[in-house]
C-alpha cells in the first residue's frame, strides 16, 4: 500500500487536547479572528488533526509538518529556539498495521502574532506532502461585518 491514500482532516478551535487516541475540543469552527490593534497576538489557536492511515499500510514513523502562512504568502514565525526563529511544527508518529488507523494530533499556537489584517492559512504536510490548509482571516475591528454571516465564526477579539 502507497502513502497517497493516507487522509488528513483538521479544523481550527480554541483548545484542541489528545488525551487516550481522543480529540477534546473547546471552541472549534470558526474562521475569523478580529483584533482592536495591530501587531496582533491571540491567546491561542487549537487545531486537531486527523489522519487516516489505510488498512495495510506498513507500520512505521510518519513525520508532519505545521506552519502558519499569511498575506503575501511569508511565512509567520511561530517562536524562537536554540539556533533562532522558528517557523513550523515537526513531529513525528508511528501508525500502519492490517486495520484502518486514526491517529488524532491535538496542536495548540499560544501567543500567536500577526503582523496585519488579511487572509491566512494553516497548512500541513504528512511524509513532505500538502495534505491540509486550514484558511481564516484576520481583521481590524472596524473591518467586522455589522452582522453574522451564515457558515463563518469569530475566534474572538483581540
Amino acid at each position: 500500500m502507497t502513502d497517497e491514500a493516507i487522509e488528513l482532516d483538521g479544523f481550527l478551535a480554541d483548545s484542541v487536547v489528545g488525551v487516550q487516541g481522543k480529540l477534546y475540543v473547546l471552541g472549534a469552527g470558526w474562521n475569523r479572528i478580529t483584533a482592536a490593534l495591530f501587531p496582533a497576538r491571540h491567546d491561542r489557536v487549537g487545531i486537531g488533526l486527523l489522519v487516516r492511515i489505510p488498512a495495510g499500510a506498513e507500520r512505521r514513523g510518519r513525520r508532519f509538518e505545521l506552519r502558519v502562512v499569511g498575506p503575501g504568502d511569508e511565512t509567520l514565525v511561530l517562536g524562537s529556539g536554540p539556533d533562532g526563529p522558528v517557523s513550523s511544527i515537526t513531529g513525528e508518529f508511528t501508525a500502519g498495521g492490517p486495520e484502518e488507523q486514526v491517529v488524532p494530533l491535538a496542536l495548540n499556537l499560544n501567543g500567536l502574532g500577526f503582523p496585519r489584517p488579511g487572509d491566512y492559512r494553516i497548512e500541513v504536510s504528512v511524509e513532505e506532502r500538502l495534505s491540509k490548509t486550514l484558511p481564516f482571516s484576520v481583521q481590524a475591528l472596524a473591518d467586522r461585518p455589522a452582522t453574522h454571516e451564515p457558515g463563518t465564526g469569530t475566534a474572538g477579539y483581540l
